[in-house]
């Protein structure tokens, strides 16, 4: 990796011991390998510590919220420490407007004042920022002042609630930024009209963690190894982006085969016409450690998300994670620049009628060699090679800085 030995903050997201692991906290840990890397937890507001008052999540990080605490939390990774900043004010009720922007500046300044504490504290005063999706405090660069800003955009903004302040704030951050590393074409293209300094680096996938599914001694995860065989599986979030009316048709034509989806289901977007099919399983959650024992029970792992200008913006990472596992994928034709990435070894099919055909052609011609060329592509598409690309990017803006100061 060409980056070393520097000190990096990331702030991401999502919070470090969440159940469903994101872009941040891999890239995170990769880059923790050959530099100094402080993630910033996402902040709790006051709400939150009333919520989850009772949590093991609170409890973590109670100690760590005052103003006189040193705000760490040490992980398995001697170079990756954990900030945890005091709680902020909720505010995304406020219209957007004057009176939001103010609040919002009173939150970015409770999270800075904590950076710039643990910063002093360690000695640091030369370091890297990248702000991984986290949106929603789009200012936090102008008060810590690294010596390169970076912001990661990962997903399209869909989510009424992010959008509600999100869309302005995001602007914000692609036109700060000194480098902006996207996850798609898509989205490439998009922020390139803001920044000269955009890139695509895919998504990817923890490949030797998923590689665990091909061991003799990983058992198939309980929720699932009762059920009828063939296993056709979906691991991920039901929401708006999967496409119900293909799958609703796959799923009557083929009443021989079992149909798993895992995965939290949000404002019940999955029709009824398909919970109510005797071999459809909406089995809910599955922590990440419980993961690769899922999916070691797929015959075939499917991806049906529906075709539109969203969806041509994402590149999931659950693709190279099943691949990972050597398992037969399908994949509706949602976004056209996976194909780069995945050779032959993915099935991309345009409809029902093709979605089927795919899936039945797999339970048929799966072997050992096609199962180690999805090997062998997931390899080519793990982490530790995103994280290298855009470590390569950020030394190059960093290069080009000392030599224009020289």
């Amino acid at each position: 990796m060409s980056l070393t030995n520097k000190t990096i903050v990331i702030f991401g997201n999502t919070r470090f011991d969440s159940a469903i692991q994101a872009t941040s906290l891999f890239v995170a840990r990769n880059l923790a390998k050959n530099n100094k890397v402080f993630f910033v937890d996402y902040p709790f507001t006051f709400k939150d510590y009333l919520t989850y008052r009772n949590s093991e999540e609170l409890q973590v990080r109670k100690s760590k919220f005052p103003f006189s605490a040193d705000g760490l939390i040490n992980t398995d990774l001697p170079n990756f420490k954990v900030v945890i900043c005091p709680p902020v004010v909720p505010i995304n009720f406020l219209p957007e407007g004057k009176l939001f922007r103010v609040a919002l500046k009173a939150n970015e300044a409770i999270i800075a004042k904590r950076i710039n504490t643990v910063l002093k504290s360690a000695g640091v005063k030369d370091f890297i920022f990248i702000n991984s999706f986290n949106f929603h405090y789009p200012d936090i660069a102008k008060t810590i002042k690294p010596s390169l800003t970076v912001y990661q955009c990962v997903d399209p903004m869909i989510v009424p609630y992010d959008m509600k302040h999100g869309i302005i704030s995001e602007d914000k951050l692609v036109k700060q930024s000194d480098v902006v590393i996207c996850t798609s074409k898509a989205l490439y293209n998009e922020k390139k009209l803001d920044n000269p300094n955009t890139y695509f680096v895919p998504n990817a996938a923890d490949v030797a963690y998923f590689g665990k599914t091909l061991s003799a001694d990983m058992p198939v995860h309980a929720k699932i190894k009762e059920l009828p065989k063939p296993i056709i599986g979906y691991l991920g979030t039901i929401e708006r982006r999967i496409d119900y009316t293909l799958l609703e048709e796959v799923v009557k034509t083929n009443a021989d085969k079992t149909f798993v989806l895992a995965g939290p289901v949000w404002d019940n977007y999955i029709p009824n016409s398909i919970t109510s099919q005797n071999n459809v399983h909406v089995i809910g959650p599955i922590p990440y450690n419980e993961a690769p024992q899922l999916i070691k029970g797929f015959d075939v792992a499917i991806i049906p998300f529906k075709k539109d200008e969203v969806s041509t913006t994402i590149f999931p990472l659950k693709l190279f994670e099943y691949l990972s596992a050597g398992k037969p994928v399908v994949v509706s034709d949602f976004n056209p620049d996976l194909k780069d990435y995945t050779d032959n070894v993915v099935a991309y099919a345009d409809g029902p009628a093709n979605f089927t055909a795919a899936i039945n052609e797999a339970l048929v011609t799966n072997d050992d060699q096609k199962i180690a060329d999805r090997i062998a592509i997931a390899k080519l598409n793990s982490w530790e090679k995103r994280t290298e690309d855009i470590a390569d990017i950020i030394d190059s803006h960093l290069q080009a800085r000392t030599t224009q100061t020289a």
